[in-house]
């Protein structure tokens, strides 16, 4: 075979100058032949043999060779070390060309070769995205979308050119979106779908995207799998109702697509989505609630929702999840529950609706995503509400958990919420029970630590909420302030040119409330505030002046 081969690429040298295509095509055949039999040894031989220089010059579309001659590259460059040889023997640009051939096998044969030539190099592909081909592909496959093998070609490029950010754009300026629900909805066959479904995840992040497959249908395609498959155990069924529901959910992240399918709450897709809540597979309750979520990201739209019942409906499926229940089910309903109760006018009504004690249930899950909603929902409905922030003030239980949370070192995001939620429990209730509540806990250090944040809107939410502790439960907190060293944390703010004007300006109202205290006014004294307060007054922030004048004089009468 080796002598034959070597013959074979001889032949092939010399036939590629004379261009005699009888004699080109009986050494292609040759070729894909021993390529067939041994396709790394046989591709080494032609590395060494230089013979690829000589391919771009043989991709013309006037040669009936093209094709073979093409499938040589398809074959050659499975192998991953021919495939630098293939760029460097500029076999990219005459294949790109080819693409507009109106011969099919030449067109599958040049598709699978610049497939496996840019396999799993991003420079590659978004080489192949400079020069022009998805318009062109999107192209072949409206035009050939009858052939399977053809078809089969341009969804693995759409698989792998789509993942590349750079691809969405030139992506969306085309009309795959109306191509890819088309040939969707003629395919019965599970992995025909499951390879169009690959194409259509990562496309569908992008936001014209989305728009673009909900008005091609793409929705009423997926509500129409999820009614077939939900009753099913078969394995690939199960898979599909999963990928469609996700598939769906996707959409709704999207602004314009969201809005358009929710059409003021009278939707059919909403309609048909309200009803996977209370659905008994965890699958469709899941899509359910984070299609509300999503569904909730607008004042009119949660206001609509609550108003018709929606609240109801996600405490019913989170009642299912309360003892072992389906943490990813527990986190989206919690999710949606915090989205709708951010508009004000939402808030009471589902307080009164008994959203807290739902939510409270949780309060034992050791699942930080489930704690991090928890906590974000609980913070949502009491802002501004005094009786609710007073009435979970008073819980200890809560209270408890909150100061434990706090020391989540290895989740931020629970540790930061379960700080908001305290300081928030403070300033919505301005209650001494409350405040007594927290002191007794442990809580006071943790919102002391929160001062010291990096996030400006924290360390404002701690100053508020320990300038009321000050204010009103200066005796009862006095010792843990101390022991917190809020004195020396509150003269570093001040001193600190890096601190924002309203940092500032709350730390002077809170020095002026320790001053109430024996311990904490010598503290004060001690440290010399007079200097760095009296630096203030001269602050380009106008309250910031005024209270330095103001803090200046207090201090002064004191000492």
């Amino acid at each position: 075979m080796a002598d034959n081969l070597s013959d074979t690429l001889k032949k092939l040298k010399i036939t590629a100058v004379d261009r005699t295509e009888d004699s080109l095509e009986g050494c292609l055949d040759c070729l894909l032949q021993a390529l067939a039999q041994n396709n790394t040894e046989t591709s080494e031989k032609m590395h060494g043999s230089g013979i690829l220089q000589l391919f771009a010059s043989l991709l013309t579309p006037q040669s009936s060779c093209t094709a073979k001659v093409a499938n040589v590259i398809a074959e050659v460059a499975k192998n991953e070390f021919m495939r630098v040889p293939c760029v460097d023997a500029g076999l990219i640009s005459p294949l790109v060309q080819l693409l507009n051939s109106k011969d099919q096998e030449v067109l599958l044969q040049t598709g699978r070769a610049l497939g496996n030539i840019c396999y799993d190099s991003h420079s590659l592909q978004a080489q192949l995205i400079n020069m022009g081909v998805i318009p062109t592909l999107v192209k072949l496959l409206g035009i050939h979308c009858q052939n399977a093998a053809l078809t089969e070609m341009c969804l693995v490029a759409f698989g792998n050119l789509a993942e590349l950010e750079s691809s969405k754009e030139q992506f969306a300026s085309t009309n795959i979106a109306e191509e890819l629900v088309k040939l969707f909805k003629k395919q019965i066959e599970h992995d025909k779908r499951e390879m169009i479904f690959e194409v259509l995840a990562p496309l569908a992040e992008n936001d014209a995207i989305k728009l673009q497959l909900v008005e091609a249908g793409l929705v009423e395609c997926l509500l129409e799998i999820v009614q077939q498959k939900v009753d099913s155990d078969k394995e690939d069924d199960i898979a599909e109702l999963k990928t469609g529901s996700d598939l769906m959910v996707l959409l709704l992240l999207g602004d314009e697509s969201m809005q358009k399918l929710f059409e003021g709450g009278k939707g059919n897709v909403f309609q048909r989505v309200l009803s996977w809540i209370p659905s008994n597979n965890h699958q469709l309750q899941l899509a359910g609630a984070l299609a509300i979520a999503n569904f909730a990201r607008n004042d009119g739209n949660c206001i609509h929702m609550v108003d018709n019942g929606i609240v109801e409906k996600l405490m019913d499926l989170l009642d299912r999840h309360v003892e072992d229940g389906n943490v990813t089910v527990q986190h989206a309903a919690l999710s949606a529950l915090r989205n709708l109760a951010i508009p004000v006018v939402n808030k009471a009504k589902m307080l009164s609706a008994g959203v807290t004690g739902a939510v409270l249930k949780f309060l034992k899950s050791e699942m930080p995503p489930v704690q991090f909603k928890l906590l974000g929902t609980l913070r949502m409905l009491i802002d501004a509400q005094a009786e609710a922030a007073e009435q979970l003030g008073k819980n200890v239980k809560l209270v408890e958990r909150l100061v434990e949370w706090c020391e989540a070192k290895d989740h931020a995001g629970v540790m930061g919420e379960s700080n908001r939620l305290l300081s928030a429990l403070i300033r919505h209730s301005k209650s001494k029970d409350v405040i007594k509540t927290i002191v007794q806990s442990g809580g006071i250090k943790h919102l002391v630590t929160m001062a010291t944040s990096e996030h400006v809107i924290m360390q404002n939410e701690a100053l508020v909420a320990l300038a009321l502790i000050a204010a009103l439960e200066l005796g009862t907190a006095e010792k843990d302030l101390e022991s917190a060293k809020l004195v020396q944390i509150l003269h570093r703010l001040l001193a600190d040119e890096r601190s924002a004007p309203e940092i500032k300006y709350n730390s002077m109202v809170l020095i002026c409330a320790l001053m109430g205290s024996e311990s904490l006014h010598k503290e004060v004294q001690d440290l010399a505030f007079l200097d760095v307060v009296s630096k203030l007054r001269s602050h380009e922030n106008k309250s910031v002046a005024q209270q330095a004048s103001l803090t200046e004089q207090r201090l002064a009468v004191e000492s």
